[in-house]
């Protein structure tokens, strides 16, 4: 069905019906209905991206995330990307592999194609990112910036939860296994280290780490270096890495070594013994920031009064138990 076919049959030249459906105000009212009657009659709707781009608009929202093959990422992209096309717009992806000059080349690359941009933990610096803001509609998920609408997760919250959880199981020498640099992992360490002061608990840190199941790997030959009897990973990548090592080595998890995860992703319950992590609720944090991202799209102020949380919790699998009575010996020697 063609716009010449519903200007003739309301009667009009095919200019007035791309009138109709682009600048409305400018047609009379009565003209208009006689269009859209005519149009419903034949069924006609007009091309979406035609249409966004004879209002100035690409029909088009970004999303830049730290991993694309990351578990948590995935599942946020999922979620974005159901909510964009239901509003009608399609979902351009970047990942920008945890590197800062990488996601801001993406960044630059994205925002002249898009009507929006949502970006995951961005890594870029503060001057950036209100550059970006001032350019195109921008919301963040799990970064805090006055002056940029955004979404948190309670990552402090989480964090102590899985401490205090270790200390009531008698552990009294944790490790946290840090993330990459950046709003994130600054939360979760200021987390960690306030619930091991106020409980007593002697904590240390390694890293930082990538956010990936090799990293993981990795940390946990450090980890065997040193007299801890719990970890607390950054996120379920690193959880997962590291018990699939202590595993290699000889090492009960958690008889020997208890170890706590982030995220509740799907590697959570994919991993012997299943991981004990703090969930995050990717579903509904995507959901959020995509909302927010479109309502900022569309000039609604409301938009602008953030940052909106939402609450993790703990999840408490097989990965984590009462600590060992004494250390292990051969701990710090497995092969």
């Amino acid at each position: 069905m063609s716009i010449r076919e519903v200007a003739a049959r309301a009667g009009v030249s095919p200019a007035t019906v791309s009138r109709v459906f682009t600048q409305p105000q400018a047609v009379a009212a009565k003209t208009r209905r006689r269009v859209m009657t005519a149009a419903e009659e034949l069924r006609y709707a007009p091309h979406p991206a035609a249409s966004s781009l004879a209002r100035g608009r690409t029909g088009n929202l970004g999303i830049v995330v730290p991993d694309i093959s990351n578990s948590f990422s995935a599942l946020v992209t999922k979620v974005v990307d159901r909510q964009a096309r239901r509003d009608g717009y399609a979902l351009f992806v970047a990942g920008s592999d945890e590197v800062v000059p990488d996601e801001e080349a993406s960044v630059r690359a994205l925002a002249q194609q898009v009507d929006g941009l949502l970006l995951v933990s961005p890594r870029m610096p503060d001057e950036a990112l209100l550059a970006l803001a001032d350019m195109t509609p921008v919301v963040m998920l799990n970064r805090l910036l006055d002056g940029i609408p955004a979404v948190l997760t309670n990552l402090y919250e989480g964090t102590g939860h899985a401490v205090e959880h270790l200390h009531a199981l008698g552990h009294r020498a944790v490790v946290y296994l840090a993330g990459p640099d950046g709003y994130p992992n600054e939360v979760r360490l200021r987390g960690f280290r306030d619930a091991c002061s106020r409980l007593g608990v002697e904590g240390s840190e390694l890293g930082p780490f990538a956010a990936r199941f090799q990293d993981g790997v990795r940390a946990a030959d450090l980890v065997l270096a040193t007299s801890v009897t719990a970890v607390v990973a950054y996120n379920d990548e690193i959880a997962v890495g590291a018990v699939n090592r202590l595993a290699d080595r000889g090492v009960a998890v958690p008889g020997a070594i208890s170890v706590v995860g982030f995220d509740d992703t799907q590697l959570a319950e994919m991993v012997t013994p299943r991981l004990t992590t703090v969930r995050i609720p990717a579903a509904t944090a995507g959901t959020a920031a995509v909302e927010l991202l479109l309502d900022l799209v569309r000039g609604h102020e409301a938009a602008l009064r953030s940052p909106l949380e939402v609450c993790g919790e703990l999840v408490v699998r097989s990965s984590t138990g009462p600590a060992p009575t004494s250390p292990d010996p051969d701990q710090g020697s497995a092969a």
